[in-house]
């Protein structure tokens, strides 16, 4: 039974991965037939971004009240409506619409499930659970070029998706027996006696920096997956479709160094795996840096991904051993509000300056990110210690 619920656990994971690639693969389709600028992609990040701070803050209290598994199946299930909508969709105000129910089933789910897995699994699994997101967010982009090249256009690309979070539903329904199961070592799901709120959390030491570090984080791989597309196009002269394609290098890249972190944290601990990540993720903004054309750039979304890759498995992996497994749930909904803020700020800012400089600034944008959340990081490690986690 344990077995079985991890490996609903990685479907899971692949569902919340495949939305996240779709609205970037699509826009510089979608905008000209919605007949909008191109900057506008930003405004429906933000609206899903903001329902997934508001039910990300609210993760704790729901997971109290309903348990881990009936989150997941309310919000894959609320995930596949907003999906659904966007099939139907033809207006921009309609995108705008039905943004927000997508935000809100997005945000409980992503909370619940990290502290579960951060509580009850090794960090291997953690990092390999993260790679099935890197699988659904590389395989997003796939269908939105299928639709695409196949004359059904980008609303087939979301049915697509729509359809399979659907099935998932109806999967995670099925198995609600099995997340009150004892999980791997026996573990069952612990909290305190009442949700903290947010301004208890706020006091715990190293909570702010632990929310930074999320918010640069985040703002990075959201803004790196949304305008990659529109950067290939712009910048290099990319038709749609061959950017569409493009564009999932990053989140391939992601993927793949997800698959090699499950090995390496068997050795090394989480602060190593994120200090790694964060060196190679600089290199690759760098190599984006350089005008060497389309190839450079491509291997540079390759590598930003590989860099990325350890880092949000690991923070989230440590959070326990940081902030205590009684507090862990709470710290993680906040970790992750603070993360969608990011999602929801930033990509509006780097269409406006795409707009307005041009789209080769892109990875400077991307490089101040970096530098502030490695600040953040060191400066975590310095209150609470350099995790110490790994298998």
């Amino acid at each position: 039974m344990i077995h079985l619920l991890l490996a609903i656990i990685y479907l899971s994971f692949i569902s919340l991965g495949l939305p996240d690639a779709l609205l970037g693969a699509g826009w510089p389709t979608m905008y000209l037939e919605l007949g909008v600028p191109v900057s506008y992609m930003g405004i429906v990040s933000m609206i899903i971004a903001a329902g997934t701070v508001v039910s990300s803050l609210q993760s704790d209290r729901l997971t109290k009240r309903m348990g881990t598994g009936r989150v997941t199946a309310i919000s894959v299930g609320l995930t596949a409506v907003a999906l659904l909508g966007f099939s139907g969709s033809h207006s921009f105000w309609q995108l705008c619409l039905w943004a927000i129910p997508y935000g809100l089933g997005a945000g409980s789910v992503d909370a619940a499930l990290n502290n579960y897995v951060a509580l009850h699994y090794a960090s291997r699994h953690m990092s390999w659970l993260h790679c099935m997101w890197g699988v659904g967010v590389s395989i997003g982009p796939w269908f939105m070029t299928l639709a695409l090249t196949g004359g059904r256009g980008w609303n087939g690309g979301y049915r697509y998706v729509a359809l399979l979070q659907a099935g998932l539903t109806l999967l995670l329904i099925a198995s609600l027996k099995l997340w009150q199961k004892p999980a791997a070592g026996g573990g069952t799901e612990k909290s305190p006696e009442r949700p903290l709120k947010l301004a208890e959390v706020l006091r715990i030491p190293g909570a702010k920096e632990v929310m930074l570090t999320f918010f640069c984080y985040c703002a990075l791989e959201q803004t790196a997956g949304q305008w990659a597309s529109s950067y290939l196009v712009m910048k290099d002269g990319l038709t749609a479709e061959q950017a569409a394609a493009a564009a999932s290098l990053f989140y391939l890249g992601i993927t793949g160094g997800r698959a090699i972190s499950g090995f390496l944290t068997i050795k090394w601990k989480d602060s190593r795996m994120i200090r790694v990540g964060m060196a190679v993720l600089a290199l690759g903004i760098l190599v984006m840096l350089l005008p060497l054309g389309a190839g450079a750039d491509k291997a540079g979304l390759v590598l930003a991904g590989l860099g990325c890759a350890p880092i949000y498995p690991c923070v989230i992996h440590s959070t326990p051993e940081h902030f205590g497994a009684d507090r862990s749930q709470a710290v993680i909904g906040v970790q992750m509000a603070s993360a969608y803020v990011g999602t929801c700020l930033m990509p509006p800012v780097c269409g406006l300056i795409t707009e307005r400089l041009g789209a080769g600034l892109l990875p400077v944008v991307l490089l101040a990110f970096w530098g502030l959340m490695v600040l953040m990081h060191e400066r975590l490690n310095r209150i609470c210690g350099p995790s110490e986690s790994r298998d």
